[in-house]
């Protein structure tokens, strides 16, 4: 694929040269700065001044002066000229001899005392270009004798030659180039690598010198070009190794050099340009008669037999953007990268940057997304220029302006896509994609409200699932360009997230109850009304709760009243107060009832106001049920286990007042018989239950529960006041006798026989009853009495056995006796003793008995003594 790399431009022109001479013909050049130096076949070397002339169109050309020109006095054309600066010489190769002349006379420099300044039966010679001498004012050169299989070194001075070395060849050279102490040099038959300090050598490939002319180029620090068979230009470094790929030739290649990174050849017709990164041919000129091709610092020479010509590089960056505008963009890199070594770093960074970000354009242009964003990622693209090319997503107050000049030729994505609409979205998908990666790196700084403000504009027209991620986390989205394009997509919820964002939670309030109410459409969250519900549980502006609770719980009192009772309690929020929340909840019955229910049943708040509240509450429902017609048993009988179960848990309501408005209701008897319990009216509660309501259950329950938790004699003593109720009822109802209250007592009795006392049972029975019917309850109670008694004997053994331990431990504890005597007083009455027995006081002072009881019956405090008996 062809580019522009180099022109050709004329340095010396035929009639300069020659004027009317049509016989002399160019054998050799060499550069040396402005100094251009020919050598021609009439033995002549002529001296030009070239000058370097660029047109106001930045289009160059040279300008060449003749200075001098001289006769070296032999028959035979110039073969070589090289220039040696520092020396201010010319090694001149003519007739197998080489010689010095001088650069500014030409004149031939004369041998100095002692030495000579010329050498015989040459037939190539090559200077070293990496000198491994230090002395400046020598010059390294390498020789190839015409007689002997041999290259020769040489050190050349101003006015002498020096020969320092001489190293064998398998074969006769014919051609060599010098790196160091590396020779390269193209044998008749082969090419091969030299160390002529250490002799050792490295064979490289086979080439037939008679079939074509061998070409030995050094390119490098050790590193040389060589013509090979097969039209091909082969690379090698000093260890014989290839680390480039070859470039292909012609067949006839003249002479070849490197202008990295191009390698440029010569052949009978063309000038050939192959590129060292990829190989490639990028460029050919058409150039006839050409016979000598070389570089001289940079700059490439090439010669016909009559005139002289300058191959010009084009600038790199002029040759890239012609690749790019060519779309070429992978070789646009690719040199771009291989000019790294020709530019000064800075300046390298800037145009690297700005290629890839080109490319990254051209590759986007194309739909190439993935080269195309690593391209923008690698040229550290400024999102603003990518964002800009979608119309309306830059926010109105975004300083941006497009780099100068473009990165590309694009106006805006609809004269990229030409009216294609799915190249359009598939554009969009990828700017999604790449502002979502970006948003949160070093790519976006400084420009964050920029990125995030198109990015929620994207997922807004898109529809895309991730506007409310973006929007529930931090972002920096304009509000001024956002609420306008959320309103246009109907994304009002989300719409809301922005407002609460940006700390205008009534706004976003507002707008989501609209939505809620039907006034706007949007079906991003069907549970909208909840998500509104928690968000005010949430809420630390008070204001706003007593603003909006009253809307939902009209909507909804189940669900409205969670504003209140699941708030969180934590210290970035304010509490409410559950007296003002009453207040509030007072024209919303239903609510009220709820939240009463959070504070006595779930937070267990002991306040007896709130339990009475919620009691009335509980009892006027009912009577509200019991009230209806027809009724809804199912609901009224609900209502009342919640009624009766407040009534039997707490112990904080108001009960006179309950009961009083229990009382003109007679469908309440079981809810009146628990408030008689609460106030240890067991006897009321227990005629409402036997005589009223007939349920002997619910009174042995009641019995149970009011008993529940209090000692065993007290619960003994509700059961037996309500078996005296069962029979005291039988005997006063008509007839003389009740079978239902008896038949009662006796499952009493035999349910719960261990209850009661079994002998005050028995003196309360009449005496008409059967054995049989007690049985139960006097198998019961007899196992029970003989239960206690071998439990109280065992309790009685096991603390006669605990007591002699305990003695038996404290005399071991004492570890010596006790000893009296008629010498020893009493520390009481301080007498003598007269017999054994004693008290031992704490410490293990002996006393008398009756010393001890006397003090004992005159003090108030009894202490403890310990009796022990000891013998003297």
């Amino acid at each position: 694929m062809s580019v522009k790399a180099f022109e050709l431009v004329p340095a010396v022109e035929r009639d300069l040269l020659m004027g009317d001479k049509a016989r002399i013909n160019i054998e050799c050049i060499e550069c040396c700065g402005k100094h251009l130096y020919l050598g021609t076949n009439d033995c002549f070397i002529h001296h030009f001044l070239l000058d370097e002339v660029t047109s106001s169109k930045g289009k160059l050309s040279y300008s060449a002066q003749k200075l001098l020109h001289k006769y070296l006095g032999l028959k035979k054309p110039v073969a070589e000229l090289r220039a040696a600066s520092a020396l201010e010489r010319l090694i001149v190769l003519c007739d197998g001899i080489v010689f010095l002349v001088d650069m500014v006379t030409l004149e031939t420099v004369p041998s100095a005392a002692g030495g000579g300044a010329k050498i015989r039966g040459v037939t190539a010679f090559c200077i070293n270009e990496n000198p491994v001498n230090g002395d400046p004012f020598c010059v390294e050169m390498g020789v190839l004798s015409s007689k002997r299989r041999t290259v020769q070194i040489y050190m050349v001075y101003e006015d002498r030659v020096q020969l320092v070395k001489e190293v064998s060849t398998p074969e006769q050279p014919c051609a060599v180039s010098l790196d160091g102490y590396f020779l390269c040099l193209a044998l008749a038959t082969q090419y091969m690598i030299l160390n002529y300090n250490t002799g050792a050598s490295q064979d490289l490939f086979p080439y037939n010198s008679e079939d074509r002319r061998p070409i030995v180029k050094r390119i490098g620090r050790e590193e040389f070009l060589l013509a090979a068979p097969g039209g091909l230009g082969m690379f090698a470094n000093a260890e014989g190794v290839s680390q480039r790929a070859p470039v292909n030739w012609s067949e006839s290649v003249i002479g070849a050099a490197v202008c990295f990174p191009y390698v440029v050849a010569l052949d009978e017709s063309f000038i050939t340009i192959h590129s060292m990164l990829d190989q490639q041919l990028k460029q050919t000129l058409s150039f006839r008669d050409g016979h000598i091709l070389q570089d001289f610092e940079g700059k490439v020479i090439l010669a016909s037999t009559k005139a002289v010509y300058v191959l010009v590089p084009l600038p790199l960056e002029k040759q890239i953007q012609d690749l790019l505008a060519s779309h070429r963009v992978e070789e646009a890199l690719i040199l771009t990268e291989g000019a790294q070594r020709n530019i000064p770093k800075d300046k390298f960074q800037i145009l690297h940057k700005r290629i890839l970000q080109q490319a990254g354009f051209i590759q986007f242009g194309q739909l190439q997304f993935l080269e195309a964003k690593e391209h923008f990622r690698k040229g550290q693209l400024d999102v603003r220029e990518l964002i800009s090319l979608y119309p309306l997503l830059l926010p109105a107050s975004s300083s941006f302006t497009r780099c100068h000049p473009p990165l590309h030729e694009f106006a805006d994505l609809n004269h990229l896509a030409q009216g294609d609409q799915e190249k359009v979205l598939r554009c969009k998908r990828f700017l999604i994609s790449y502002l979502g990666e970006v948003r949160s790196t070093e790519v976006a700084n400084g420009c964050r409200e920029d990125v995030d403000t198109a990015l929620l504009k994207l997922y807004a027209e898109q529809d895309h699932d991730s506007l409310l991620d973006l929007l529930a986390s931090e972002n920096a989205c304009l509000l001024a360009d956002s609420v306008p394009w959320l309103e246009k997509y109907h994304k009002y919820f989300a719409l809301g997230l922005l407002y609460h964002y940006n700390g205008q939670d009534s706004a976003a309030l507002q707008v989501w109850i609209r939505v809620v109410d039907g006034e706007l459409q949007d079906s991003t969250r069907s549970d909208l009304y909840e998500y509104i519900v928690d968000f005010l549980c949430s809420c630390a502006n008070l204001d706003l709760i007593w603003k909006y609770a009253d809307w939902a719980l009209q909507k909804d009192p189940t669900n409205g009243v969670h504003i209140f009772t699941k708030r969180p309690g934590s210290k970035d929020q304010p509490e409410l107060n559950s007296d003002d929340v009453i207040t509030y909840l007072e024209k919303h019955n239903q609510a009220l009832l709820l939240y009463l229910e959070h504070l006595v049943l779930e937070r267990r708040i002991q306040k007896e106001k709130f339990h009475t509240h919620l009691a009335v509450l509980y009892l006027e429902r009912v009577l509200s049920l019991i009230s209806e017609s027809p009724k809804d048993e199912e609901k009224l009988t609900r209502a009342r286990e919640r009624l009766q179960a407040l009534l039997r848990e707490s112990n904080l309501y108001r009960v006179q007042y309950l009961l009083g408005k229990t009382e003109s209701c007679e469908q309440l008897l079981l809810e009146r018989a628990t408030l008689h319990g609460k106030l240890e009216e067991h006897d009321k509660a227990l005629h409402i239950l036997v005589h009223k309501l007939r349920d002997f259950p619910s009174a042995e329950a009641f019995c149970t529960w009011a008993s529940s938790s209090r000692d065993s004699a007290y619960r003994q003593q509700l059961f037996h006041l309500l078996l005296g109720v069962y029979l005291d009822g039988n005997q006063t109802a008509a007839g003389g006798g009740n079978g239902d209250l008896e038949m009662a007592a006796v499952d009493l009795l035999n349910r719960h026989g261990e209850v009661f006392d079994a002998v005050r049972v028995l003196r309360m029975l009449p005496e008409g009853w059967s054995l049989q019917l007690l049985r139960p309850f006097l198998g019961r109670a007899v196992s029970a009495s003989m239960h206690a008694c071998r439990t109280s004997q065992i309790a009685l053994g096991l603390s006669h056995s605990e007591n002699l331990q305990l003695l038996h431990d404290r005399l071991k504890e004492r570890k010596k006796p006790i000893f009296v005597s008629e010498k020893k007083g009493c520390h009481l009455c301080h007498n003598t003793f007269s017999e054994p027995d004693v008290v031992c006081l704490p410490g293990g002072v002996p006393v008398h008995t009756h010393c001890v009881a006397q003090r004992v019956r005159d003090s108030p405090t009894k202490r403890q003594l310990t009796n022990s008996s000891n013998h003297t």
